[in-house]
C-alpha cells in the first residue's frame, strides 16, 4: 500500500490550465453582473468611509479626503479588475452523466455531481442577472456538506436546457 501512495504523491501537480481542460466558460455578460454586484458592495463601503471621514473631520480636524480618497481608489480598482479575474475562473461541463463546476482564483474549488445523485434542480434569476438575460442553475444533492452546487452566468435558455437534460437523465435512471 505504501508503494501505491508513493506513486500517487510522486505524480506532478497539474497546472491550473490542465484542471480547466474541457470546461466551458460562463457567459461573458456575467462579468457585468459581477461588476454591478461588486459596485454595490463598494458603494456601501464608500458610504461608510464617507461617514467616518465627516465624523473625523468635525471632531478632530482631520484632513478632508484622508479616509475617502484611498477607499475610492481601492474601490475603483476592485470594480475594474476583479470582475474579469473572477469571471475567467468559472467553468463547467455537463458531460459523462455528471455536472462539473470549477471556480475560484485564490481558493480553487472543483465540484463534480453525478446526475444520479441529484435530488432537485432550480433555475433562478435575480434582477441584475435578468437585466443581462442570465440565470443560475442550482443543483441540490443529498447530504449536508456541499449539497448545493450553483452555476451562475448561463443564459436562461442554456440553464433551462441543462435542467431539462438532467431531469430526463434522472427519469431514465429511475425506470
Amino acid at each position: 500500500m505504501s508503494s501505491s501512495l508513493a506513486e500517487i504523491f510522486d505524480q506532478p501537480v497539474p497546472s491550473v490550465s490542465a484542471l480547466d481542460a474541457g470546461l466551458q466558460p460562463v457567459e461573458p455578460a456575467y462579468r457585468n453582473v459581477i461588476r454591478i454586484m461588486t459596485a454595490l458592495v463598494v458603494l456601501a463601503v464608500v458610504v461608510g468611509a464617507g461617514v467616518i471621514e465627516v465624523v473625523m473631520h468635525v471632531k478632530g480636524g482631520m484632513q478632508q479626503g484622508a479616509v475617502l480618497a484611498p477607499v475610492l481608489a481601492f474601490g475603483a480598482f476592485v470594480i475594474v479588475f476583479l470582475p474579469q479575474r473572477k469571471w475567467r475562473r468559472w467553468g463547467y461541463s455537463g458531460a459523462d452523466e455528471q455536472l462539473r463546476v470549477a471556480r475560484g482564483w485564490l481558493f480553487r474549488t472543483d465540484t463534480i455531481v453525478p446526475f444520479k445523485r441529484i435530488q432537485h434542480i432550480d433555475v433562478a434569476q435575480g434582477p441584475v442577472e435578468r437585466l443581462f438575460g442570465l440565470a443560475s442553475l442550482t443543483v441540490h444533492t443529498a447530504g449536508t456538506h456541499n449539497s448545493i452546487v450553483t452555476l451562475p452566468g448561463l443564459t436562461r435558455p442554456d440553464a433551462e436546457a441543462m435542467r431539462d437534460a438532467m431531469r430526463l437523465h434522472i427519469r431514465r435512471e429511475a425506470e
